[in-house]
């Protein structure tokens, strides 16, 4: 399925953004497993009719790194096998290495459509969870964050698995449209040292792929569906949880 025959559906949705803040809304996101030809191909386009994301590095990336969460029968990894629907999955998120930002969200999908839930972390509530404890609930918290805590012990859920990857983002305010690359896809089961970068990595693609992910509210605009238009470029359900999983099981 191609971008230019993905775009053309939309469904009524309101925006309310925020990189480490709660974020809810449901979005359409495609994703393709492109080679090095295609991904260079892309680029070019897409710094031809979008902005790079304001977060970004010097070299125009940003580096992501999640630790994801499942039950002991690894209900998420057969949901995400299965093509379940509606389904959702729960990850603890940081950027550029910077611990001092971190955020638990779970991530829903139904019908086509994803829909973040988040919350931030402290440094402490993300080392409890790490361990496999969970951090207690205080009066304090806010609503949102009180109910993905309560359901992460509720659904037993505990870490599983660190991915880490390098992100060249791309956005454009019309349509709140996001085109990512992702690139150095690696997994670890080095847990305690999530907050750290000292542990060791496994590539997950083949040498030369990267995931291109295509996010949009309602309706993509025109001269961004043209733009992303290439030959051979079809889309996959692919899943950096599934592979990180499968490297480990």
């Amino acid at each position: 399925m191609s971008v230019e025959t993905v775009a053309e559906t939309g469904k009524q949705t309101r925006v309310s953004s925020s990189r480490y803040g709660n974020v809810k809304r449901w979005r359409h996101e495609y994703k393709y497993l492109i080679d090095a030809k295609q991904e260079g191909i892309l680029l070019v386009k897409a710094m031809g009719v979008l902005s790079r994301d304001p977060h970004v590095r010097g070299d125009g990336t940003y580096l992501i790194r999640s630790l994801y969460f499942d039950d002991m029968n690894d209900t998420c990894l057969a949901e995400n096998l299965s093509g379940a629907d509606p389904r959702s999955k729960f990850r603890i998120r940081y950027y550029n290495f910077d611990t001092e930002r971190i955020v638990l969200e779970k991530k829903i999908k139904s019908h086509g459509m994803c829909m973040k839930e988040s919350c931030s972390l402290t440094k402490e509530e993300c080392y409890t969870l790490m361990h496999g404890g969970f951090p207690i609930i205080l009066d304090d918290m806010s609503e949102e964050k009180k109910k993905l805590l309560s359901e992460l012990e509720i659904r037993g859920l505990f870490p599983k698995t660190i991915v880490t990857y390098e992100r060249v983002p791309f956005i454009y305010s019309g349509g709140n449209v996001r085109v990512t690359f992702d690139r150095k896809i690696t997994s670890s089961e080095d847990i305690d040292l999530f907050l750290t970068d000292n542990y060791k990595q496994r590539p997950v693609l083949p040498c030369g792929y990267c995931v291109l992910e295509v996010k949009w509210d309602e309706v993509m605009p025109l001269h961004i569906k043209d733009a992303l238009r290439i030959k051979r470029l079809e889309w996959t359900a692919f899943s950096k949880y599934y592979m990180c999983r499968k490297f480990h099981q």
